[in-house]
């Protein structure tokens, strides 16, 4: 059995934490054949990664949310670029570090001009270099905690101690300074993230997933066709999850696709919201649209929202985000995400 952790009240604002990454954006006239020639008609940088992409977008949605990083980076020009993006923004970097001899991680991606498609090539780096003991909560101040991506840090997706991974590890630690601990996957092959994501459940208080992801820890499918998710097999993943969590702090289950979004908590009540329709005119990309989408619900569980308006929220932030190539470069507050996605 594993007891649930009591939440404290006097921590404040996120800790965004592990993949801080460098994007190296391309837009690209048509994905090629091999060995056939595609055209890069634009390029751009920023910075990536989950735990930077939503760091900077809680801070965009609301400059009152604090925000601290953990993370590694590299002592290196692409390292300092990621220091001085999550300064300018108010981020505290205090746990972001620097170490020598390791490139930082960084991200190729190519995007589709046509189809608005993106194809990542991701190279670890600094990321499989962070450890448990990377992470200080004694002094975090923050009330909840993001965590990701699981399956792209050498060292934490394997045995750490006497744990199953050092994920594990983190998230204990976490659950006993009344943290609130959200776990964000990445695409990779579904045993994968079964082997490494399944030992956390029982530890975690939230988790958000696109459908394949939910889909592939869960062992259910959530989708009839087209990759919409269904409704009822939303509803038999999330429960096979509460099962796995047996007693401990899980309290909500989410699964967000390009056109909807479900929310179901531990008492079983599910809430569900259609995304919002964007002008193809206002659509650049939608790289980074995953994780504005996971700024919106983790703003609405910071301030205590219902579902069903944190939902809305992170529909919007999806869909304002859309407009730039960039993960983080179209993302505004809360009233103009809003404000965007209803008109």
């Amino acid at each position: 059995m594993t007891s649930k952790s009591k939440e404290s009240d006097d921590r404040r604002g996120i800790i965004s934490a592990c993949t801080w990454a460098l994007d190296r954006l391309k837009i690209i006239d048509q994905w090629p054949q091999e060995e056939h020639l595609a055209q890069i008609t634009a390029t751009d940088q920023q910075g990536g990664g989950c735990a930077y992409n939503l760091g900077v977008d809680i801070r965009k949605l609301d400059n009152t949310i604090p925000v601290e990083a953990i993370g590694l980076v590299g002592n290196d020009a692409d390292g300092q670029f990621l220091l001085d993006q999550a300064t300018s923004v108010g981020i505290d970097i205090t746990q972001l570090r620097q170490i020598n001899d390791v490139q930082t991680s960084f991200t190729d991606v190519f995007i589709d001009s046509g189809s608005g498609r993106r194809t990542f090539f991701h190279h670890t780096g600094s990321s499989d270099h962070i450890t448990p003991d990377h992470f200080d909560f004694e002094t975090s101040k923050g009330r909840i905690l993001h965590l990701g991506l699981l399956g792209v840090h050498a060292k934490l997706d394997n045995q750490w101690k006497h744990e199953a991974n050092g994920w594990v590890t983190i998230l204990k630690s976490a659950n006993s300074h009344g943290i609130h601990t959200n776990l964000e996957l990445v695409s990779i092959a579904a045993e994968k993230i079964r082997e490494i994501a399944l030992p956390c459940i029982p530890h975690i208080s939230s988790l958000i997933a696109n459908e394949y992801e939910l889909s592939a820890l869960s062992g259910k499918n959530l989708c009839l066709q087209n990759n919409q998710i269904d409704g009822s097999l939303f509803k038999a993943a999330a429960t096979k999850l509460f099962e796995l969590s047996d007693d401990g702090p899980l309290k909500i289950v989410v699964a967000h696709c390009p056109s909807v979004a479900f929310a179901m908590t531990r008492d079983g009540n599910i809430v569900s919201r259609e995304c919002f329709s964007v002008a193809p005119e206002d659509i650049v990309s939608s790289v980074g649209a995953g994780d504005a989408f996971a700024a919106g619900m983790l703003y609405g569980f910071h301030e205590n929202w219902e579902i069903d308006r944190s939902l809305e929220l992170a529909h919007a932030t999806a869909a304002i985000s859309l407009r730039s190539t960039t993960t983080v470069g179209a993302v505004e507050s809360v009233e103009r995400c809003l404000q965007f996605a209803r008109s």
